[in-house]
């Protein structure tokens, strides 16, 4: 039984080693913000915080969070960064259909915490491997700037 600190409180959950942190999440702990998507880290839905480094949860073992804080989409906004990250989707009516968007916002505050002021090119290579299905990609690079203090 893997005892995981989720969004800084530590939960002993029940699953096996080897279960996706994606369904520890969502079945068992409850956290259903972090979404199912591919099912093999392509397309980013599920990217959640291991450490502070964007992890895709749908391929990582909860034997592989054990020990590390996981920070989900439910708790960024408790992070100064990722009030601004979130605070510029809205400004700016990024989501769409918004089923990814859990997985770009985790992806652009890992982001804007390790580079504060990216460059498109950073942009783009920070968030390739996010996918949006409904092409918000320009709006979310704009959000991503605006977060950085830009316009």
């Amino acid at each position: 039984m893997p005892a995981l600190n989720i969004n800084g409180t530590t939960t002993n959950l029940d699953v096996p080693d080897d279960m996706p942190l994606l369904w520890a999440l969502r079945d068992v702990a409850g956290l259903t913000g972090t979404k199912f998507g591919c099912g093999v880290a392509l397309c980013g839905a599920c990217t959640v915080h291991l450490d502070g480094q964007p992890v895709r949860s749908c391929v990582t073992p909860v034997s592989s969070a054990a020990g590390k804080q996981v920070t989900t989409i439910e708790a960024i906004g408790n992070d100064p960064v990722g009030q601004k990250v979130q605070a510029a989707w809205n400004q700016i009516d990024v989501v769409q259909c918004g089923y990814c968007q859990s997985g770009q916002v985790m992806s652009a505050t890992a982001l804007l915490k390790s580079n504060p002021h990216p460059s498109d090119a950073d942009i783009d290579g920070a968030m390739a491997g996010n996918i949006c299905r409904c092409g918000t990609y320009q709006r979310i690079r704009h959000a991503i700037k605006i977060a950085a203090g830009g316009k």
